[in-house]
């Protein structure tokens, strides 16, 4: 009999740790040789945008941990405060390196190839002085708000993420006394100007640096004795009680507004700035010197993705591949007729996401659509679906929209969405109590001549057009009876509070999704038992559910093979004897971002194969509203495990963990050379039938050699 302590904390890593581990990953590919230079660029510039919000969130959490005097330790067994203690010496290790790889490799580079980015206004020639002194006085100081503290002036409220010069300045009169200042650098304006160069260069400066070179103006009356960049990070993890709130939408607008004034978390400021500036800000911020992060280059490496689209350059950059059509589309029929003839499986982004657009405009301007219902958790600037749920709402049609406001940074893009389609006639719930629905479905009502049918879309990503080119995700469209009922049971139960007394086929977080998963596992011992293979394949964003990975380690030990591939956190350890022996973990940071859930197990040689929105984290297991379905048809099937398979095959963006919680790339030495995401874009392109093709069906190709 089995009487391990599964939950041994030291069988886990911990979930902050393992996230930065994730943010060095992506840091390998800004510091990968034979990757193109602006798409290192660009990997860089995504290592600070993840940065900022894992500490607006995750290390503003746990200070509120520590604040609250909670003792409590992780699955790992750490305490708050022994958290942010590692995450301060991990975190600084990884902006060092963020900052060498800039300065030291990817800076020259770029000079190589014409491109200049100049940190530091002094590095200007003469002609590039003259032009940033005119842009200053023209563009500039116009713009600018000066702000000195004094006895009459407090310190000004410093806003979340906003870069900002700080100055110290000396009375022009006898006394002589030494004053602080501020002046916020315009969000408005461009932070990256571009100014003239030689021939055959492209040439830029950072805005700051030009208001840094003619402060004095700024401050006339004063002389200024120096001046540097700094931006503070502050708490942005919203804390509503929503069980107190008569009005969410109210309630949530206000804590949006209440972000502005959170604690300050951290402070970046240019590396050497005088010692009397930063004890000034220190005090004014309420900042440890922990939280103190020194910066040898441009503070907010987040810019960089400006370089990264610059003009002329494209031999610098992949070049973008096209999503196809999906073939089992045809493009001079409704997507009602296609749905009809077969359950439909989309693999986006090497598969257009057109058809899930067209599946709401077209019921949209459907006379037989009789309802359309959606939820709805981050959708794009200028969303398509959004206008044709208004246009449907206008047309008459029964529209019932789940917006949820809780979607962490996409709040005050989601009120205005809610209020937009509210004004359009759609009937829109704003969440539930407690809970985030995160779930990804659409539901179509449609008379027919046969009666109503239900035609479904159930997605692992959000209703987003834009990311859609850049996530991977799938989807199924299906008018499957057993399906149809569960999403009018789905919407019912978010809308009222309705719940059917059985469900067909959709598994739903927080209800019994959780126990679906450990009833599957479970069954895995229970076939190696017996006697049988027993193996699982998880692909997912994020592990880190103590209850989840206590069983994956029960069923290592009992034999199963268990592959898993996180491209994110993972509490998990392998290779503990006698404990995760028997399973390997993988993530794969590539060109696109890996975001699709699919989950397989073997059962006996009869497998089964799910997808769905939820990862294996508490959060998505208990405090969300999630829905996780199971691929029915065959081909389906095989195609979902055909990814799968590709992804365990990848010997050029997968890294594996070692038994230490390190990742590394594959020794390639012997094997072929397969990059994942080029497979499928091939697979995708080689699909499409030609135009004389009669075959609507898909070809896999299988996973030759690439060069890489």
């Amino acid at each position: 009999m089995d009487k391990k302590d599964y939950k041994n904390p030291i069988y886990y890593d911990n979930r902050e740790l393992s996230w930065i581990k994730f943010d060095q990953r992506v840091l390998e590919e800004a510091r990968d040789k034979n990757i193109p230079l602006l798409e290192r660029l660009k990997f860089l510039s995504i290592t600070s945008s993840n940065l900022d919000e894992f500490f607006m969130v995750r290390v503003a959490s746990l200070k509120d941990m520590v604040h609250a005097k909670y003792k409590k330790c992780d699955i790992a067994g750490m305490t708050a405060k022994e958290q942010l203690e590692a995450i301060n010496i991990q975190a600084k290790g990884l902006v060092e390196c963020q900052y060498n790889t800039y300065n030291r490799s990817l800076l020259p580079m770029l000079n190589k190839e014409g491109i200049y980015i100049y940190n530091k206004h002094e590095e200007l020639n003469e002609e590039q002085k003259k032009y940033v002194d005119k842009y200053f006085e023209e563009s500039v100081y116009p713009v600018l708000t000066p702000m000195a503290v004094d006895a009459s002036r407090p310190f000004p409220l410093i806003r979340n993420k906003t870069l900002n010069i700080a100055a110290l300045l000396s009375g022009k009169q006898t006394n002589k006394e030494i004053m602080f200042a501020t002046v916020q650098v315009p969000g408005v304006l461009s932070r990256l100007v571009p100014i003239p160069g030689e021939e055959n260069t492209t040439c830029f400066i950072l805005l700051e640096q030009i208001i840094e070179r003619n402060i004095q103006k700024l401050f006339s009356n004063n002389e200024v004795l120096c001046a540097y960049p700094y931006r503070i990070m502050r708490n942005a993890d919203l804390t509503i009680d929503e069980d107190e709130a008569s009005d969410l939408l109210k309630e949530i607008q206000n804590k949006l507004k209440m972000r502005q004034w959170g604690e300050v978390i951290r402070l970046e400021i240019e590396d050497g700035v005088d010692k009397k500036l930063l004890k000034f800000l220190k005090t004014e911020l309420r900042v440890a010197d922990d939280d103190i992060f020194k910066i040898a280059g441009p503070i907010d490496l987040t810019v960089m993705m400006k370089v990264f689209g610059v003009n002329g350059y494209d031999h610098l950059r992949y070049k973008q591949p096209v999503p196809q059509r999906v073939p089992e589309i045809n493009e001079d029929e409704d997507i009602f007729t296609a749905i009809r003839r077969q359950d439909i499986f989309l693999h986006h982004p090497y598969e257009t996401f057109e058809p899930v657009v067209d599946f709401i405009r077209q019921a949209a301007n459907d006379p037989d659509v009789l309802a359309i219902k959606q939820t709805l958790y981050r959708v794009s600037g200028n969303s398509p679906i959004i206008s044709s749920l208004e246009q449907a709402a206008e047309n008459g049609k029964q529209v019932t929209v789940l917006v949820e406001l809780k979607a962490r940074f996409d709040e005050e893009h989601n009120i205005v969405w809610a209020q937009k389609l509210e004004k359009a006639g759609c009937h829109v719930i704003y969440g539930l109590v407690g809970l985030k629905t995160h779930s990804k479905i659409a539901l179509v009502v449609r008379r027919e001549e046969d009666g109503i049918r239900r035609y479904v879309h159930l997605g692992t990503g959000n209703y987003n057009d834009s990311t859609a080119k850049l996530y991977t995700d799938c989807g199924i469209f299906t008018c499957k009876e057993s399906i149809g009922e569960d999403a009018t049971a789905v919407f019912n139960m978010l809308s009222g509070y309705s719940e059917p007394s059985s469900w067909n086929e959709l598994i739903l977080a927080p209800y019994w999704l959780r126990d679906k998963f450990l009833y599957l596992i479970d069954r895995e011992i229970k076939n190696v038992k017996e006697g049988h293979d027993g193996h699982i394949i998880a692909k997912m964003n994020s592990l880190c559910d103590q209850g989840i990975i206590a069983a994956l380690y029960k069923a290592s030990a009992a034999g199963v093979k268990i592959d898993l591939i996180v491209r994110g956190i993972c509490c998990l350890k392998v290779g503990i004897p006698q404990v995760s022996e028997n399973i390997t973990v993988r993530s794969i940071v590539g060109n696109f971002l890996e975001h699709s859930r699919i989950f397989y197990f073997e059962n006996a040689g009869n497998y089964e194969v799910y997808m769905g929105s939820a990862d294996w984290m508490p959060r998505n297991l208990d405090k969300r509203v999630e829905i996780v379905f199971p691929v029915l048809e065959d081909d389906l099937k095989e195609k979902a495990l055909h990814i799968l398979k590709v992804e365990l095959e990848d010997t050029v963006k997968a890294r594996v963990m070692d038994t230490d919680g390190t990742y590394a790339k594959l020794d390639k030495r012997g094997k072929a050379v397969v990059n994942s995401q080029e497979v499928f874009c091939m697979e995708a392109k080689d699909a499409v039938p030609k135009e004389n093709g009669a075959d609507r069906g898909r070809v896999f190709v299988p996973a030759e050699p690439l060069e890489q």
